[in-house]
């Protein structure tokens, strides 16, 4: 190792000390510098440095009452097992930043139970962030499961497969699922269901304990067309049907009917319960989102969900 990179190894370090006395220890910077034996400049800097590189992971742990009270709303209106709404952040209706801690508790209170538990993830974006934010842990107890595929179809791999990063941050057993998002086609995709190995994945999968999943818009911006699994002319088709959400590659419409398109033939996803009696927890929000999981409510495909308070508010209303 160069002497630089010591060096840096030493800031964080120094950074991260400080960083926990003043978040978790609820120490002053002026008693961090003492601690330290710096300045108090030096200890603000640091605490600074602490939370611009990551070293710190910020939870509100405190219930506010509005967004309790929607959070019931919800649950009761959809007959989900459980809601949670989190802040909104002022002036930007699709704003996420919330749900990443919000996910990552609820999946924490799954992998500290003692006894085995299968958990399955889809993938995108708000379920990396969740990942993200997760503790490390020890749980060699516990299976990790893909429910999606995670290749792209010229062969890359996503950069959003949740399943192996949560896997390798708490030690546990991993299954992914080494399938294309959407197969070439409807024979493929039974040809590559087929095999004994995916078959396992599918079956594990459906004996889950708890899931987890994100929740697409279609259009120009969703997920499934951003990231290259469905092309411009399928999009439009989706759009010419009345599709408006996704969940692991499912397309569905407003009203949360599973929509009779070329995409659901191909995808190679695990197929969810419908109004399953185990938690399928959605984790979504923002306006561009709205319909989507609407959707997904209607449909049954999820019973819970983790959302904030804008799109709580607009799904109350529509």
């Amino acid at each position: 190792m160069s002497k630089k990179q010591q060096l840096e190894n030493q800031r964080l370090d120094e950074a991260a000390r400080a960083g926990w006395l003043y978040y978790v220890g609820g120490k002053t910077q002026d008693e961090i510098a003492k601690r330290l034996n710096t300045s108090r400049q030096s200890a603000q800097r640091l605490v600074a440095l602490a939370m611009s590189e990551g070293l710190v992971k910020v939870r509100l742990e405190h219930p506010i009452a509005r967004c309790m009270e929607l959070a019931e709303t919800i649950q009761q209106r959809f007959g989900l097992q459980f809601c949670e709404v989190v802040p909104s952040v002022v002036g930007d209706e699709n704003s996420t930043l919330g749900l990443g801690q919000a996910g990552a508790s609820a999946i924490e209170r799954s992998l500290k139970s003692d006894s085995p538990q299968t958990i399955a993830f889809g993938t995108g974006r708000v379920l990396r962030a969740c990942a993200d934010e997760l503790a490390l842990m020890n749980c060699p107890q516990h299976k990790i499961v893909s429910l999606v595929g995670n290749i792209a179809n010229n062969g890359e791999a996503t950069r959003y497969d949740v399943a192996v990063h949560i896997a390798d941050r708490v030690k546990a057993q991993h299954y992914p699922m080494p399938l294309p998002v959407i197969a070439g086609s409807e024979i493929e995709r039974e040809q590559l269901h087929q095999q004994a190995h995916i078959a396992r994945i599918h079956k594990l999968a459906r004996q889950a304990d708890i899931t987890f999943v994100g929740i697409g818009n279609l259009g120009n911006t969703s997920p499934l067309h951003v990231d290259g699994f469905i092309n411009d002319n399928e999009t439009q088709s989706l759009s010419s049907m009345g599709a408006t959400g996704e969940v692991i590659g499912w397309v569905y419409n407003r009203e949360g009917a599973i929509v009779d398109c070329e995409v659901n033939r191909r995808v190679t996803s695990s197929k969810l319960t419908l109004a399953s009696d185990k938690p399928v927890v959605g984790i979504a929000a923002g306006m561009n989102k709205k319909d989507a999981i609407l959707g997904a409510l209607r449909s049954k495909l999820i019973n819970s969900l983790i959302t904030n308070e804008t799109t709580a508010q607009a799904l109350l209303s529509s």
